[in-house]
């Protein structure tokens, strides 16, 4: 995810709280619908469907907190 930011990512990583709180909500949902999909966890297609959602906008958060910090100029 976002290659052209991953020192920034890995400098605010444990460092800015947000950061840290979307990076770390956006990897668990990854993980869990990634076993919902193996149904490994039970869920419905709309339980799914929703769970990405919620994915892309953390992920656009993400995107959008990357270019502020990076345009800032903060390492």
């Amino acid at each position: 995810m976002f290659p052209e930011y991953r020192d920034l990512m890995s400098s605010l990583k444990g460092r800015d709280a947000h950061f840290t709180r979307l990076f770390d909500r956006h990897n668990e949902l990854d993980h869990l619908i990634q076993n919902m999909a193996s149904n490994l966890v039970k869920a419905t297609d709309v339980e799914i469907e929703n769970l990405k959602k919620e994915k892309l906008q953390l992920k656009d958060q993400l995107y959008a907190h990357l270019k502020k910090v990076g345009a800032n100029g903060h390492p």
